[in-house]
């Protein structure tokens, strides 16, 4: 099965560190992010989960629950923590799903026989309250995930679900961003009244700091 934007995110019922979850009951009425690990006990996982754990003010504040997975079992999961409190400074208060069997990964798609038919790649999904998948990274096993890049992209996905606009290359929470091409000039002129730059007709900047929106 292929996840793609804008589908619902397959519900499981899987066993975690946290107990036995429903994920789409777990979710309530929160955003979610479901992130993947090639295997327990290996080197670049350990530390993205000990910064997953050290952001826990930032998903908070994005009212985000993080949850991992590995497909190993929950024993092996509960022995990793151990290691990675010790190596990374701080204690996991996230559920990491147990997924020995293989189903979940399965059912997200999370196994690229061209990469590595053993092992799980490393995948992330942004899950908005709605159960539907808004954003898919997927990265190589070797290759460790960049978090800032995770909330940078919450952030945009919230802001554009709340105001009719588009965040640009590059783009950082407080910065100018883009007028929806679907807004005509009154409309925009009656959203923004602060005003706004027209660099070609299908080009508008504004700046949504200016009037403390």
């Amino acid at each position: 099965m292929t996840i793609q934007l804008g589908q619902i995110a397959p519900d499981f019922e899987q066993d975690s560190t946290h107990g036995r979850i429903s994920f789409h009951d777990w979710l309530g009425p929160s955003w979610g992010i479901l992130f993947s690990h090639p295997k327990n006990f290996t080197p670049v996982c350990t530390t993205e989960l000990g910064e997953v754990a050290k952001l826990r003010g930032e998903w908070d504040k994005r009212n985000v629950k993080p949850i991992g997975l590995s497909v190993d079992p929950v024993e092996a999961h509960h022995k990793w923590e151990v290691d990675i409190e010790e190596t990374q400074g701080t204690k996991l208060d996230f559920p990491m799903i147990a997924d020995a069997d293989g189903r979940v990964s399965k059912l997200y798609d999370m196994i690229h026989p061209e990469s590595d038919p053993t092992v799980t790649v490393r995948s992330v999904f942004v899950i908005d309250p709605s159960r539907k998948v808004r954003l898919i990274l997927t990265y190589p096993p070797s290759t460790g995930r960049n978090f800032a890049e995770v909330l940078r992209a919450i952030d945009s996905l919230q802001l554009t679900d709340a105001r009719t606009v588009a965040t640009p290359v590059n783009w950082s929470p407080g910065e100018p961003v883009v007028i929806s091409p679907k807004l005509s000039d009154e409309e925009a002129s009656r959203l923004f009244p602060q005003g706004y730059k027209t660099l070609k007709p299908y080009l508008r900047i504004v700046d949504l700091q200016m009037a403390g929106q």
